[in-house]
């Protein structure tokens, strides 16, 4: 009996290899599904070269091109004006932006103008006498000298002899003097040098005030100033009194300006080079942050396209009979998302948008925007 079982078990087994054989057999002849050619939608254009012009995008803050920083030369107690001395504050050319307190100065001035005029009185006898042709100038000069006045120029010396009495005499070097004081006068009193609007205000009235002290600022709101820089290879484009297109951050208000200067020397660091644009506005206060675009020149017999288009290889792809293909191109100039293109052929049929994953000899399709049809 067991014999008998061993062999049926060992026909099982047999019968059982063989049908898993014939299968293993039967799987490797089974024919692969062939895959399927994936065609992508592509967008394209059609190359039209034309010129394009080569607009150079800027950024920078207004600064007033006339501004004043007033400081002091002189020590004393600041008094009270007319206007009071306050940021926001406008003044009319030559209206006193400050006045410090300088009665005992203006005193001994008064005195060492007393002073010259006694020594040129001291000396008109001798004038009658010995220069008698030259008595009648220093006479006129006396009776038209007023010590509240600024002291009048001496008379000119006609003769060496002359000059020798006059200046031995020590009056010159008294009229210098005086003059000297009347100089250091003037600087208690501060004027503005134009019209304009005080933006800072660093006194007070009734505050002591010393010599070198910062005082405030004083500009001109009429005309402001915008410092950019550009690369050197535009520093032969750029010309004085060419136009510039300005706008705010929001690109609400549109503002032109021209190019008041350029830098004649480049930044060794950055290899750029500064250029300083005028604009007026009643609309524009300094410290405003502005956006300009500047025309550097036109480049003919080019396009304008996506910067992601471009390969690394300076090449672009262009659809042939249905297939990508790719071309070589010169980039003439970059912006930020575009760059200009130069040597593409007319007529040639290039991507519009950037496809992932894109090869030479991959087979696209041309997207075509079919019109909707009215329904009834």
């Amino acid at each position: 009996m067991r014999k008998l079982i061993l062999t049926i078990l060992g026909v099982l087994l047999i019968i059982a290899s063989f049908f898993f054989a014939y299968k293993l057999i039967e799987s490797k002849n089974k024919v692969k599904p062939v895959p399927q050619k994936v065609v992508k939608t592509v967008f394209v254009d059609t190359v039209k070269n034309s010129i394009i012009p080569i607009i150079i995008p800027a950024n920078g803050n207004l600064t007033a091109k006339r501004r004043v920083e007033l400081y002091a030369e002189v020590q004393g107690i600041f008094t009270p004006g007319s206007t009071l001395f306050k940021a926001g504050q406008t003044y009319r050319q030559g209206q006193t932006l400050i006045r410090i307190d300088a009665s005992e100065y203006y005193a001994s001035v008064q005195s060492a103008k007393s002073n010259l005029y006694n020594s040129i009185a001291a000396i008109m006898a001798d004038l009658r006498l010995d220069f008698p042709e030259v008595f009648p100038k220093w006479q006129a000069y006396l009776n038209g000298f007023d010590l509240n006045r600024t002291t009048p120029k001496l008379p000119s010396m006609a003769s060496e002899k002359e000059n020798y009495f006059i200046t031995g005499r020590g009056i010159v070097s008294n009229y210098y003097n005086v003059k000297n004081l009347e100089q250091r006068l003037s600087k208690y009193t501060i004027s503005a040098p134009f019209d304009g609007i005080l933006t800072e205000a660093l006194v007070t009235e009734g505050s002591l005030i010393r010599s070198g002290q910062k005082l405030g600022e004083f500009i001109d709101p009429s005309v402001y100033e915008m410092e950019v820089a550009i690369s050197k290879s535009f520093a032969n484009l750029l010309k004085v009194g060419e136009k510039v297109e300005l706008n705010n951050l929001d690109g609400t208000e549109t503002f032109t300006g021209i190019v008041s200067r350029v830098n004649g020397s480049i930044d060794a660091t950055t290899q750029t080079i500064t250029v300083f644009i005028e604009v007026k506005s009643e609309l524009l206060k300094e410290g405003m942050y502005l956006e300009a675009r500047l025309d550097a020149k036109q480049e003919e017999n080019a396009i304008e396209i996506n910067r992601n288009l471009l390969l690394d290889t300076n090449q672009i792809f262009v659809v042939r009979d249905g297939v990508l293909d790719v071309v070589d191109v010169k980039p003439v100039y970059f912006s930020d998302t575009k760059v200009v293109l130069k040597d593409v052929p007319n007529g040639a049929i290039i991507l519009s948008r950037s496809v992932p994953g894109a090869y030479a000899g991959m087979l696209v399709k041309i997207f075509e925007d079919k019109p909707n049809k009215a329904s009834n």
